[in-house]
């Protein structure tokens, strides 16, 4: 039997697979551990078409329009409001025969915890028609 030796001729010219065989095996690990967590069904209530859609209000109220500025104060239709008196403020107008639509427009300046604290108070006084405003609309 005779074996060949590459030590008195030029480099060798074979690829060196192992590297690319090991990011294989850790992509394959990585896809794996990935995939089942991917194919978990969301459940998504979706409105349904109805022959008889309910009857569009003749005349519907006055939206709510609450402005946050930068400094953390709210206006409730251009006067200004505390927020610890919001809550209260949203209740009433909610238990109201047709709920009107609270508009939110924010100061681009204003930070998101006021933002956060005024959709609490919004969704815990039970305001179902809430909407975003651009500023100066």
């Amino acid at each position: 039997m005779a074996f060949s030796s590459n030590a008195g001729s030029g480099p060798m010219a074979d690829i060196n697979v192992t590297p690319l065989v090991d990011v294989m095996l850790v992509l394959l690990i990585i896809f794996m551990v990935t995939a089942p967590a991917l194919s978990y069904q969301i459940q998504v209530d979706l409105p349904q078409r109805t022959s008889n859609p309910p009857p569009q209000p003749k005349d519907p109220p006055e939206p709510i329009r609450l402005r946050i500025e930068a400094g953390g104060t709210i206006t409730w239709n251009n006067s200004p409001m505390p927020i610890s008196v919001l809550q209260s403020s949203l209740e009433v107008e909610a238990e109201r025969a047709m709920q009107p639509t609270l508009e939110i427009e924010t100061d681009p300046d204003a930070q998101y915890e006021m933002l956060a604290k005024v959709l609490s108070r919004a969704k815990n006084s039970g305001m179902e028609k809430i909407s975003f405003v651009e500023p100066g609309q």
